[in-house]
């Protein structure tokens, strides 16, 4: 079965909610169709909130030093913790039919991808406890992340999603994420399922391949694993082109809706 690619310019303030509603349309479809389609993403200075986020004791509080540190917040529509991205940061969904594959199955492929990405690293796959967003598939080399896997199904659609820290200042993203959370949850911090972050266990492709390391070229690896040669489409242009407008429409609707809370906020911060 051929992959789809996808890719646009970087998501911005004004467009932070896109590609999460873009994720469920896109999955939908390939369930749907029976298509596996690869979607290239990038924000330009965004924190992403998990539900979870959300729920924080002193939410206003954390909101405070994600703006104070230039970023802007969006919420998800799915659970799970905060992770920041930039244009140092390269999101990939790998998206495709549900098929008869469990959970784990589905991240074992993205895992299996990566390491076929970037064969000269020891890529390995376990939490880190200490990172933002801890989870059981935390990508890693010699103890250190460079990336987190999430997972979306929607209907008969599976989406695979990963952030990888390509390049930048990942001490600086840690530790804005470390206040968010000491900020934001006070004498809590670190209990409750909420990470208590230590800016050290992260790092970048960069760092550990000792060189320098290009967006575009961490997704032309990518392409060569998958063996696509396709030029990618807009994301937004295939999903008008393959009737799905309305539905995308629905889905940013729904993501305006349960951004409300930071409006609220921010309105709040400006008085």
């Amino acid at each position: 079965m051929e992959t789809i690619l996808l890719d646009q310019k970087v998501f911005t303030k004004e467009t932070a909610m896109i590609p999460f509603a873009l994720t469920d349309v896109l999955t939908e479809t390939a369930g749907e169709t029976n298509t596996n389609l690869l979607h290239f993403w990038q924000f330009e200075q965004t924190f992403i909130l998990g539900m979870k986020d959300t729920r924080v004791d002193h939410l206003s509080a954390g909101i405070d030093v994600i703006k104070d540190n230039g970023y802007d917040p969006v919420i998800r529509n799915a659970g799970g913790l905060g992770v920041i991205s930039d244009q140092g940061v390269l999101n990939i969904s790998w998206i495709f039919p549900k098929e008869q594959i469990s959970i784990d199955q589905a991240y074992e492929k993205m895992v299996t991808l990566i390491q076929k990405a970037i064969p000269e690293l020891d890529i390995k796959a376990y939490e880190i406890s200490h990172s933002y967003c801890p989870g059981k598939f935390d990508l890693s080399v010699e103890g250190k992340k460079i990336a987190g896997i999430a997972q979306r199904r929607v209907k008969e659609g599976t989406a695979v999603m990963m952030y990888l820290s390509v390049f930048g200042n990942q001490n600086k993203r840690s530790e804005i994420v470390q206040e968010f959370y000491q900020k934001s949850l006070a004498e809590n911090y670190g209990k409750n399922g909420y990470p208590d972050v230590w800016p050290s266990s992260m790092t970048t492709l960069s760092e550990v391949l000792h060189r320098p390391l290009t967006i575009q070229e961490t997704k032309r690896r990518f392409l060569q694993a998958l063996k696509i040669d396709e030029p990618a489409q807009n994301a937004l242009n295939w999903i008008e082109e393959n009737e799905q407008a309305n539905q995308f429409e629905k889905k940013m609707k729904s993501m305006q809706q349960r951004n409300k809370q930071l409006e609220e906020i921010n309105h709040v911060r400006i008085l």
